[in-house]
């Protein structure tokens, strides 16, 4: 099966920028050394804090109704921020206690999240990744890589208020904002093929008629944030992303998750203008400049006319 619809993010795009010759990595890392985090924050913007008191369903419900993917969580007793919520958090516990449309998923409707911060995380809690305000954003950056997280809470050291969460896409509109400032470095008008940027084998999808439990337990095996949806002629129809798994607590149709893909991703029909794709021989320049206009996270590259995914 041919090698089509690899996954860009803006972390491997990231990634990819930082692995260069020093001198053209230097004009990004020049500016991003003489910008603070700050300086990336929106002069308005929306911040939901949870207190780890607060039921889990309560918290996800909240998440949906004022339009935010994550949340800092917040432990009274400790008085100070101890983690975040998230749809991977949803979706993890979806996945650990959903058995059929006819049970109830107790852990969801009962549990607080501390609960389920001490079932899931267990003896493995780890201090919460953040920056100062004062701090970097090439220091912001380099967190995002080395902890392998999608997003950085910025927190106040004096106030201990948490300000912002910064993430891979706001960095890359931030510099995009720039980019005509600066000197365009050389790999931006390499092709993706030429900087191997992205997936190209073992690629992780799944199919129209795919139960939208497996979907999910996809997302927690590969630890992947989007899923190509590819029919059985091996063409890519639709896209299933983590996004999308906020609509069940948004709709309370959680407790059947036996229901295909398809039926599943319903609810946006009406908006949804098809997979934003890119090809493999178009310069990084064209694709970073894409994924920060189109709002999308994530592009899938066809290598040709059957758009087939590598096996799994």
């Amino acid at each position: 099966m041919p090698s089509l619809n690899h996954e860009i993010s803006p972390g491997s795009i990231n990634i990819g920028v930082f692995l260069c010759t020093a001198s053209e990595r230097d004009i990004y890392m020049r500016f991003m050394k003489c910008h603070k985090c700050y300086d990336i924050i929106p002069t308005s913007s929306k911040l939901v804090v949870f207190d780890t008191t607060l039921q889990v369903k309560k918290a996800f419900f909240a998440l949906v109704a004022n339009g935010v993917r994550a949340a800092p969580l917040w432990e009274s007793k400790k008085q100070s921020f101890v983690g975040m919520l998230t749809i991977t958090d949803f979706i993890n516990i979806l996945t650990r206690y959903y058995k059929s449309p006819m049970v109830q998923i107790y852990e969801l409707e009962e549990h607080k999240i501390e609960t389920w911060r001490e079932l899931y995380l267990q003896e493995t809690f780890k201090p919460l990744v953040h920056i100062s305000p004062d701090a970097s954003v090439f220091e912001a950056v380099h967190s995002l890589i080395k902890n392998k997280i999608h997003r950085l809470p910025v927190i106040d050291p004096v106030s201990g208020n948490a300000l912002y969460i910064l993430t891979h896409k706001r960095i890359l509109k931030f510099l995009q904002l720039f980019v005509c400032e600066m000197p365009m470095p050389a790999f931006m008008k390499q092709t993706l093929e030429e900087l191997s940027v992205g997936t190209y084998t073992n690629i992780a999808y799944i199919h129209p008629d795919t139960p939208l439990i497996t979907a999910l337990s996809v997302f927690t095996h590969r630890r992947v944030s989007a899923l190509p949806v590819v029919d059985h002629h091996g063409k890519v129809v639709d896209i299933y992303s983590k996004f999308d798994v906020i609509n069940l607590a948004a709709e309370k149709t959680y407790n059947n998750l036996d229901v295909t893909v398809t039926q599943a991703l319903r609810h946006r029909s009406q908006y949804f203008e098809g997979v934003m794709k890119c090809n493999k021989l178009e310069t990084l320049e064209t694709i970073v400049d894409r994924i920060v206009k189109a709002e999308v996270t994530h592009a899938h590259t066809h290598t040709g006319s059957n758009h087939r995914p590598a096996d799994q």
